[in-house]
C-alpha cells in the first residue's frame, strides 16, 4: 500500500498539500510517544473523506430534521451497534464532535448548575474537563478533587475520597484521568457513589483502546453508570468523542443533553468512521494489539528505571509513564520535549504530581505506547526507544551527536511501516 498523493490537492492548494506531505514525511520517520496520539488504518483514513461530510443530519436514525437519510441512519446505526458489542452496554452515542463535549453533554445531562462533582486533581494525572478552573465548567458545576495518597506506589486515597464525597455530597463521582499510570479501583469508587447517592462516571479517552481489547478493566464490570471517551488515541479511530451507558435507561437523557442541548448537527463522515475503527476493534487480533501496549509500556518504564530515572509511581499498568525529568536528569520537562524532539522523538512535557513549576515549563515528561505498538514494535524495541533517548540526554550538549543520533532514529522507524502511510 503506498501513501495517499492528493493530486487534486497539490493542484488546487499547493501550500497546504506540502503541509500534508511533510506531516506523513514527519510521522513516517520519527517516532511518536504521546500517549493520546495513534494511527488510524487507511480504511479509517478513506471513510473520513467520503460524501458524508456533504450531508446535514440533526437529529438520531429515524428521528432526523432533514430528508435524505437512508445511508446516514445505516452508518450511524451500525456505529451504535457496534460500541454497544465492543464495550458490552446498553447505550451508545456516537455523535460527540470529541472527548471535552462527550463530558460536557454527559455533565448537563445528569446534573443541574451547582452540583458538585468529584474528579481527580489535574496534576495528579487528572484532565482539565475534569474541573481545573481554566475551564468555563468550574462557572457551572462545584468541582472537588482527590489525589494519590502515595506518589511512589500510585495509591488513591480512597478514605479521603469517601471523606470528601461525605462532606460535600457530590452528585457525580469522576474517574478517568490523562496522565496516571496506574489502574483506578473502579469497584470502590462505586462504593463510595452508591453511598452518597451520585452518579459513577469514568472517562476513559485514554485507555478506550485497552478496555476495548480486555487488556485492562471496564468500569462496567463495576457497576458504573456512564463511560465518557475519545474514540483516538488507544482505540484508533478518528477523531471525536463517544457516550456509553451501562443502562438503556439513561440513554434518553444522554441523546437530548447532546442534540439538540449542546451540539447540532453530527459530523457524519467522522460517525462512519467510527463505525470502520469499531469493526476493526471487535477483531480478535485487536485483544492482542491491546495486550501488547501494555506490554511494551511495562517494558519501556523498567528500562528507564533500570537507568536510575525517577517515574511517577513507579511503573505502569497502563499506556503511558510519566518521568520526573528534574530529579532524572536535571532538565526540565520543556527542555526534554526539545531534546527528544530533536533526535526525532515526540512526547509532550507534562506536569506532576503537586509540581512546584508551570504547566509550559514543568518537572516531567509523558509518553506512551498506543502508536509505536500499531506500527509493530515490541519489547526489544522499547528498551531501543529508551536507549536512544538516554542517548541523547547524554549528548544534549553536542549537536553532532545528536544530529547522528537522530539519523540512527530515521533508520530504524523505516523497518516499522505506518498503518495508512507507509507500506503494510
Amino acid at each position: 500500500m503506498s501513501a495517499p498523493a492528493y493530486h487534486s490537492l497539490k493542484k488546487t492548494d499547493p501550500e497546504i498539500h506540502a503541509a500534508v506531505t511533510g506531516e506523513m514525511q514527519r510521522q513516517v520517520e520519527g517516532v511518536e510517544l504521546i500517549p493520546s496520539e495513534n494511527y488510524i488504518s487507511r480504511a479509517v483514513m478513506e471513510t473520513m473523506g467520503t460524501v458524508f461530510n456533504n450531508k446535514y443530519s440533526e437529529g438520531y436514525p429515524g428521528r432526523r430534521y432533514y430528508g435524505g437519510q437512508t445511508y446516514a441512519d445505516a452508518v450511524e446505526s451500525l456505529a451504535i451497534a457496534r460500541a454497544k458489542k465492543l464495550f458490552n452496554c446498553g447505550h451508545a452515542n456516537v455523535q460527540p464532535h470529541a472527548g471535552a463535549p462527550a463530558n460536557v453533554g454527559t455533565y448537563f445531562a445528569l446534573l443541574e448548575p451547582g452540583d458538585t462533582v468529584l474528579g481527580m486533581d489535574l496534576s495528579h494525572g487528572g484532565h482539565l474537563t475534569h474541573g481545573h478552573p481554566v475551564t468555563y465548567l468550574t462557572k457551572i458545576f462545584n468541582f472537588v478533587r482527590y489525589k494519590m495518597k502515595d506518589i511512589e506506589s500510585g495509591e488513591i486515597d480512597y478514605d479521603e475520597m469517601r471523606e470528601v464525597a461525605r462532606r460535600e455530597k457530590p452528585k457525580m463521582i469522576l474517574a478517568g484521568f490523562s496522565a496516571y499510570p496506574r489502574e483506578l479501583n473502579y469497584a470502590r469508587m462505586k462504593e463510595i457513589a452508591e453511598e452518597a447517592g451520585a452518579y459513577a462516571v469514568a472517562d476513559m479517552a485514554h485507555i478506550a483502546g485497552l478496555i476495548a481489547g480486555r487488556a485492562v478493566r471496564s468500569p462496567f464490570e463495576d457497576g458504573f453508570d456512564v463511560i465518557l471517551s475519545t474514540t483516538h488515541k488507544s482505540l484508533r479511530g478518528p477523531r471525536g468523542g463517544l457516550i456509553l451507558c451501562r443502562e438503556a435507561a439513561l440513554g434518553a437523557k444522554i441523546d437530548k443533553s447532546v442534540f439538540p442541548g449542546f451540539q447540532g448537527g453530527p459530523i457524519m463522515q467522522m460517525v462512519a468512521a467510527k463505525a470502520v475503527a469499531f469493526k476493526e476493534a471487535l477483531r480478535p487480533e485487536f485483544a492482542d494489539y491491546a495486550k501488547q501496549i501494555v506490554a511494551n509500556a511495562k517494558c519501556m518504564a523498567e528500562a528507564f528505571m533500570q537507568s536510575g530515572a525517577r517515574l511517577i509511581t513507579n511503573g505502569t499498568d497502563n499506556h503511558l509513564l510519566l518521568i520526573d525529568c528534574v530529579e532524572s536528569w536535571g532538565i526540565t520537562g520543556r527542555e526534554a520535549e526539545e531534546l527528544f524532539d530533536r533526535i526525532g522523538v515526540t512526547l509532550n512535557k507534562n506536569v506532576i504530581a503537586d509540581d512546584p513549576r508551570k504547566p509550559m515549563d514543568p518537572s516531567g515528561v509523558r509518553l506512551g505506547t498506543p502508536a509505536v505498538t500499531t506500527r509493530g514494535m515490541k519489547e526489544a524495541e522499547m528498551k531501543k526507544l529508551a536507549a536512544f533517548m538516554l542517548e541523547a540526554v547524554a549528548r544534549r550538549g553536542d549537536p553532532a551527536g545528536l544530529d547522528a543520533l537522530h539519523a540512527e532514529v530515521k533508520a530504524f522507524c523505516k523497518k516499522y511501516p505506518v498503518p495508512g502511510i507507509g507500506e503494510n
